[in-house]
């Protein structure tokens, strides 16, 4: 029966696969697998008392309301239409570099992810408004289509992203947990603000390599993506009135502000989110799109995304509790340090996992199931949770592109023209992920790509 966790842990994997809703999932696989255990006597039904303990807190979590602003000031941007004049003043600025519509989609992909956080909607978003346009100027529908999906994933990593404040408060509880069993009584605590300076660095470095890339293939290959005339450009445009500075100065003002404010220490993430979720509505109202029936739609999308994160919250601290009470996190810390290559090959083995559970599970599934269990056994053996957080993130951001089932390509397969394949998006995507995994490789080699920042800032 020692193992009777891991059979529960593989048993709502199963379950998910079928469809089930994940939230009622996970609570009824584990209240089964509880009521299992009672009845051999290897679960004691003391654990199932702390769960209202457990809902109180997550009801009482400062830094978890930071969610619902996050979500509101995302899906304003993306209805009052900023991202569309982004796309066409940085198509305009890039028009005479090489592969220039493809580099103003990344930067304006980068904007996008740091104002709304949701890879979802940032890859529809770039999806229904870029490619279109690049198959008509001549891109490569490979490249186009890997391009918008690459993009639209850095949501995942470019602060301040919803991924990382629910990592963050995953991680801060774990990493207390860790220290207390280490017999550390006044633990150290990692905060939101920690992984949103952890995550600058990478994820500017990635939107480099993805702007080298491009320029590379315009060099090797210029018939995949083609250089295009300004002034048609300026012709299909004219009606738009489109300046550079209206149209990036508002929106990058607002990203640096909270995450300014987060970063040098003047606001906590919810008081953050309030400014973005206020400037949003402002930015809104100031470029005319914000009617009352726009408003309505952005509070009913808030509330929807709002309550799926913490109703599979509830669930996964449900979950949580059945596999501790079970000896799973003892076994798991077990096996981990009789592994031959220890801390090393533990990671490598969680990587993976979470890497294969990144095709069935989105990343807030993952955030609140997985990383509670393997999370403290790891700081446990001396891991920095900085550094752990940002590798998990880039490792989901990388799984999501991964054929035949990342989320990204799901997405971009349900907004693309007829006349792209489903192989061409799969192709697409390659050079994204070799990229991804070379990122990985080098916060690996050099930990300091990631953990210097949060130093310099915190100390």
């Amino acid at each position: 029966m020692e193992y009777l966790s891991i059979v529960m842990f593989v048993v709502v994997c199963l379950v998910l696969l079928l469809g089930y809703p994940v939230a009622i999932s996970l609570a009824g696989t584990a209240l089964i697998f509880a009521c299992i255990g009672i009845a051999n006597n290897v679960f004691d039904a003391v654990f199932l008392q702390a769960l209202p303990s457990r809902l109180y807190g997550i009801m009482n979590n400062q830094t978890l309301l930071a969610v619902p602003l996050f979500v509101f000031m995302g899906v304003m941007l993306e209805k009052s239409k900023v991202a569309e004049r982004l796309l066409d003043a940085m198509t305009l600025l890039f028009v005479r570099s090489p592969a220039g519509l493809g580099i103003a989609v990344i930067i304006v992909g980068m904007l996008l992810a740091a104002s709304t956080g949701i890879v979802g909607a940032t890859v529809v978003t770039m999806g229904l408004m870029s490619l279109p346009t690049m198959l008509k100027r001549g891109y490569s529908p490979q490249y186009a289509s890997g391009v918008i999906a690459a993009t639209g994933t850095l949501g995942q990593i470019i602060p301040p992203s919803i991924a990382l404040v629910l990592l963050g408060d995953v991680l801060s509880s774990a990493y207390q947990q860790a220290q207390l069993k280490q017999g550390i009584f006044s633990p150290e605590t990692v905060s939101v603000g920690d992984l949103f300076a952890g995550a600058l660095i990478p994820g500017l470095i990635l939107v480099a390599m993805y702007i080298v890339y491009s320029l590379l293939l315009a060099w090797r290959k210029p018939q995949l993506v083609p250089k295009i005339s300004k002034s048609v450009l300026i012709e299909e445009r004219q009606h738009q009135h489109v300046s550079l500075l209206s149209a990036l100065f508002p929106p990058l003002i607002l990203i640096v502000l909270v995450l300014g404010a987060i970063l040098f220490g003047f606001a906590t993430p919810t008081e953050a989110a309030g400014i973005g979720a206020g400037g949003a509505t402002l930015l809104a109202l100031f470029n005319e799109q914000l009617s009352k029936n726009q408003l309505e739609q952005v509070m009913l999308s808030t509330l929807k995304i709002t309550s799926m994160v913490f109703l599979i919250l509830i669930g996964a601290s449900l979950f949580s509790l059945v596999f501790r009470g079970l000896g799973g996190e003892e076994l798991i810390h077990s096996v981990f340090s009789q592994l031959p290559g220890g801390v090393f090959s533990a990671l490598v083995i969680v990587m993976a996992v979470i890497f294969l559970l990144g095709f069935i599970l989105d990343f807030i599934e993952i955030t609140f199931v997985v990383v509670p269990i393997v999370g403290p056994v790891l700081l446990m053996m001396g891991v920095d949770p900085i550094w752990l957080g940002i590798m998990i993130a880039v490792n989901l951001q990388t799984s999501f592109l991964t054929p035949p089932f990342g989320f990204a390509l799901f997405y971009l397969r349900g907004v693309a023209p007829k006349e792209v394949m489903t192989k061409d998006i799969y192709k697409g995507v390659m050079p994204f992920i070799a990229i991804q995994i070379l990122l990985l490789i080098i916060m690996s080699i050099w930990p300091k790509v990631v953990t210097w920042l949060p130093n310099v800032i915190y100390g």
